[in-house]
């Protein structure tokens, strides 16, 4: 019961945000949920043994995600990519230089700081972008999919799994019940699109789906990795029953990038 009270909380909560909310509180919203995937990433970090310097991190994360978001906001221009990117890397690496222990993880540290800028800063800059660039229908069409794959994965995979999709990653997952994920979110973007996406052509959006799809799972099952390696179950216990904000947006970290790319260039 928590689970699904939490999850019907998180539902309105995105259509509410996702299409109502003004661009600033929207933007708003957007960087609160970065700094707290921010500050799961860092207890991720740690449980592996990992001390980054999470101020300089957060903060690269912050600006990668507000340069990308700029790209299609109206009379807002953030810096340009490069320049955050090398600044941050120069921070980061001051940062580490200046607390560094003598240990051998000094690359693994660097490394680390620097990755939630491109994790979870460019992917959630993409979405402010494709909401802005292109309407809070294109955005909520790309989330539709990854929930309807989602689900469809987690039912068709309870009825007729039997084939592990990536067990030493995640033991649950089948191929049976990515095929579901396939079919249903594919024909979400697709059928739904019809509406939502009328400019983007019919052979183009069963594409687009199948690559939302594909990208969703890769998304998910990379985070689960991320767990698993540092042996938690969850990113966080901050949503019942969900575990946190990583929990609920890995599978949109890897697909919103590409579906902005398509929507932008192809």
């Amino acid at each position: 019961m928590t689970r699904v009270l939490s999850g019907a909380v998180l539902l309105v909560f995105a259509i509410v945000v996702v299409w109502l909310a003004p661009a600033p509180v929207f933007l708003a919203v957007a960087l609160a949920l970065l700094l707290i995937a921010c500050h799961e990433y860092d207890g991720l970090a740690q449980a592996s043994g990992l001390q980054i310097p999470i101020v300089p991190s957060g903060a690269a994360a912050v600006l990668a995600c507000v340069t990308f978001a700029s790209l299609e906001v109206d009379g807002f221009h953030g810096l340009p990519l490069d320049v955050v990117l090398l600044s941050a890397l120069v921070a980061i690496g001051a940062t580490t230089l200046a607390s560094w222990n003598g240990g051998r993880d000094a690359i693994a540290t660097v490394s680390a700081a620097l990755f939630p800028a491109l994790y979870l800063g460019l992917p959630i800059g993409a979405m402010i972008a494709v909401r802005d660039g292109y309407g809070a229908q294109a955005l909520f069409l790309l989330m539709l999919t990854i929930v309807a794959s989602d689900t469809a994965q987690y039912y068709s995979g309870r009825a007729f799994g039997r084939l592990k999709l990536a067990e030493r990653i995640s033991p649950k997952k089948t191929i049976e019940g990515a095929i579901g994920g396939f079919v249903f979110g594919s024909f979400v973007l697709t059928s739904v699109g019809n509406w939502w996406l009328p400019t983007v052509p019919l052979p183009m959006r069963v594409l687009l789906g199948l690559t939302v799809v594909a990208l969703g799972i890769a998304g998910d099952l990379f985070e689960s990795m991320l767990k698993r390696s540092a042996g938690v179950k969850d990113s966080s216990t901050l949503i019942p029953g969900h575990g946190g904000i990583l929990d609920r947006i890995d599978a949109l970290l890897f697909a919103a990038p590409v579906f902005y790319i398509v929507l932008k260039y192809v």
